[in-house]
């Protein structure tokens, strides 16, 4: 299946869960289970609104919120039963999206998880989704690149189904740990994702600022779901204050900047999509047309840059327990890029650990491809390869980790 544009996504679950008497006491997926009455309320209200995309109220039905709550085992069950409620609320008059959430989990050195253990977690829910029969997937509310990368690499080894990876930024367009959204776009497309977009945080007039960003960089449709403006406490409650008619007057100018894919976040209700799909009634889609460079564009986990045809490296890092060291010397010189050799286990384990602190382009030196791959799926960002590696051996590498030759 390809996405159409313009596709009208949903708007808020949890705030609207919390107006029909979510307490937050239990886990919402619990909660929904219990009253999916309320649950086929809303998402009935959006396919009447003009809503073409539901999300599935799976957005913490992954191994580590569930048992945050308690809830062990239950992955499969879970996911099945929320994307059932779904499906019976729109039947065949709107698609049903996968949502996948964040775990809250952290590469070190923030946290203790390593990138296999974030697949395997996202791989038990993808699997239940897409045994599920959902149309579609939403990797969304995304901080982090680990988290997005291993995610779509989840759901790319159980389906072929198109899949949206949006993530949330504050006002300067970066994420809780310090990504520039330019830089996870070009990281997300050249691993194949179907959309990117920016959802949460913000309300509509910070998020267009950094759409119109990421539309430079863009080669894939952009998907906006804001909030309802910034969330403000009055009387003990949390209120949104952008009501429906101020909150559309951004649709066009999302529109303008290269979005096919309207919805919004935190706040927004049924009235808010019906008046986003007012304002498309002339919609024209504008296509990705990234700023023209005279490299390709690159990216660390936290920026964005170009590489130049024919770069080198004026020197190659050897791996070892002072790699992250070297790679700290090695970003205030004045190469262009970090280049780093790869010829062994004990080299990717030291990699592995060290990769965090690279801040320039990263160009990788290996002649084993099994040893590239792990490489490639250990670091965050976009690499270059050097070697003389066959071309079979370097396609599926470029397919899915988005390696440049």
């Amino acid at each position: 299946m390809e996405l159409y544009f313009p596709l009208i996504l949903d708007g808020a679950n949890g705030t609207e869960l919390q107006k029909r008497g979510y307490d937050g006491s239990v886990c919402a997926e619990s909660w929904v289970l219990d009253h999916p009455e309320v649950m086929t309320e809303i998402q009935r209200g959006y396919l009447e609104a003009g809503s073409n995309v539901v999300y599935a109220p799976t957005f913490g039905a992954n191994r580590i919120k569930l048992e945050e709550n308690g809830i062990a085992g239950k992955v499969s069950e879970y996911n099945k039963a929320l994307v059932k409620i779904s499906r019976e609320a729109v039947g065949d008059k709107a698609l049903v999206a996968g949502d996948i959430a964040t775990t809250g989990k952290f590469l070190a050195p923030l946290g203790d998880v390593t990138f296999d253990e974030l697949y395997d977690i996202y791989h038990e829910q993808a699997e239940a989704l897409e045994e599920a029969g959902v149309d579609m997937f939403v990797i969304e509310t995304i901080m982090t690149v680990p988290d997005a990368r291993a995610a779509l690499l989840a759901v790319r080894d159980v389906s072929d189904k198109p899949v949206l990876v949006s993530f949330t930024c504050d006002e300067n367009g970066r994420t809780l740990t310090g990504t520039d959204v330019q830089a996870a776009c070009v990281i997300l497309q050249r691993m194949g994702v179907d959309a990117f977009g920016l959802n949460c945080s913000v309300g509509p007039d910070d998020l267009i600022k950094q759409i119109r960003r990421v539309h430079e960089v863009a080669e894939v449709p952009l998907a906006a779901k804001p909030n309802a403006g910034l969330p403000k406490t009055i009387d003990g409650k949390t209120v949104y204050n952008c009501p429906p008619d101020e909150f559309a007057q951004y649709t066009k100018a999302f529109a303008a900047a290269g979005a096919g894919l309207f919805g919004g976040c935190c706040g927004t209700g049924a009235s808010h999509i019906k008046a986003i799909r007012d304002e498309l009634e002339d919609f024209e889609f504008v296509r990705p047309d990234p700023v023209k460079t005279d490299g390709i564009l690159c990216a660390t986990e936290k920026d964005v840059f170009v590489v130049e045809p024919g770069i080198t490296a004026d020197k190659v890092l050897k791996c070892g327990p002072d790699l992250a060291e070297k790679i700290s010397a090695e970003n205030k010189s004045q190469s262009k890029v970090i280049a780093i050799e790869i010829s062994s286990r004990e080299d990717l384990e030291s990699f592995g650990t060290a990769q965090y602190s690279i801040r320039k382009p990263l160009c990788l030196l290996c002649e084993d491809a099994e040893y590239l791959g792990r490489a490639l799926a250990l670091y965050q960002g976009i690499a270059v390869y050097i070697g003389s590696l066959p071309d079979d051996e370097l396609a599926p590498l470029v397919k899915r980790y988005g390696l440049i030759i």
